[in-house]
């Protein structure tokens, strides 16, 4: 089973910014899909920001320009750098990866407030 292990999350004012990660317990050349999804009190799961083992990235249209997706090999972790957050950023960040040999994982999730 792959494990997911986030880290990053927590409170800041609007326009500030972090870095969430996700550590994972294999090699991140052995995933098909890797990225963040996000879910607001009484919203559907949203994708933010993910990537393929192609290196193909997408994001959601609401963090273009504010947010990139990245990842290093040699530590098995990927990260979303979040700038310029919105009080609208606020949910809990939910790491997702995709094996298709193996199937999906999710992480725990981290909370992600904006707030003045």
């Amino acid at each position: 089973q792959v494990q997911l292990v986030e880290s990053g999350g927590g409170v800041v004012q609007p326009g500030g910014s972090l870095r969430l990660s996700c550590a994972t317990s294999t090699s991140i050349f052995s995933l098909n899909r890797m990225g963040w999804y996000r879910q607001a009190p009484g919203n559907q799961r949203e994708l933010v920001a993910i990537f393929t083992s192609g290196g193909i990235t997408n994001y959601a249209d609401s963090v273009k320009g504010r947010f990139t997706i990245s990842r290093d090999d040699a530590k098995n972790t990927a990260y979303l750098q979040m700038n310029s957050l919105e009080p609208e950023d606020t949910a809990v960040y939910y790491c997702y990866a995709l094996s298709l040999r193996t199937g999906g994982y999710w992480g725990q999730g981290t909370q992600v407030t904006v707030s003045s």
